[in-house]
């Protein structure tokens, strides 16, 4: 069984320096591994992610994130993602790690992923340049999280799971506006995730909505943003894959 404590949007400052080390010093006694799903900072500043990066490190639990929006909003992403790596986490864009965790491999792929909305409402690739950009963004995060997830397919993972920021499915932002559901997330990231395949989705971003979804695939997902679960992280539990028959779906408490 592998533990995975997750959490988004927890959106430090220096004002919230130190607020949630505490719980997270208590990771190796409940968890094997953190995933960040996401706006770790308000305006992706740099001393925001001093902040961030000073309560992630040497937690004695791998770290693995993604960035969020908030996270660009001061357009220096690269740097943001800098000094988390140097605090020891792994910061993922279309890209994928394995953690040796006892004797499992466990795999994270992750993206930020982007909007576009869903099946029967979304964004399509037509229209004025920036429209059709919008859609070329979401389209290229997911199969940057798709291309990831075969990666680690490929290296006979005991675990696989999609970290995002922006939600795969609609079910998840259940209590925010139906209105914002196209900047909330994307379509593309669940069938990414079907494609390639995972047992467990993780994302936040949607502050006001719903923990729990599916894709049509049968990949639980779950939001962890911090408002939604009301904690500083949630542990979801996950049973190895078969050797033999791979397709073993892990369940999510």
């Amino acid at each position: 069984m592998i533990r995975v404590a997750a959490v988004g949007d927890i959106h430090m400052g220096p004002d919230t320096r130190g607020v949630l080390r505490p719980a997270f010093d208590t990771l190796p006694d409940c968890a094997d591994l953190l995933l960040l799903a996401g706006d770790l900072t308000r305006h992706g500043t740099l001393d925001e992610a001093r902040v961030v990066a000073d309560e992630i490190r040497d937690l004695g639990v791998p770290v693995v994130a993604v960035l969020g929006n908030h996270d660009h909003h001061d357009d220096r992403q690269d740097e943001v993602s800098d000094l988390l790596r140097g605090a020891g986490a792994h910061v993922l864009e279309g890209e994928s790690t394995v953690l040796r965790i006892g004797d499992a491999r466990v795999g994270v792929a992750g993206t930020k992923g982007f909007g576009g909305g869903f099946v029967g409402a979304s964004a399509g690739e037509f229209g004025e340049p920036v429209m059709k950009e919008f859609v070329r963004v979401s389209r290229r995060c997911a199969d940057g999280l798709r291309t990831a997830l075969e990666r680690l397919a490929e290296e006979d993972c005991d675990v696989r799971i999609a970290l995002t920021h922006y939600s795969p499915v609609p079910e998840t932002l259940a209590g925010e506006p139906a209105e914002i559901y196209p900047f909330l997330g994307s379509y593309l990231l669940a069938e990414a995730i079907d494609t390639a395949g995972a047992d467990l989705a993780v994302h936040g971003h949607a502050h006001a909505g719903s923990e729990h979804g599916m894709t049509t695939g049968g990949v639980k997902v779950r939001n962890v943003a911090q408002p939604v679960i009301g904690r500083a992280f949630h542990v979801y539990h996950l049973p190895l894959r078969e050797r033999v028959g791979a397709d073993a779906r892990a369940s999510a408490g």
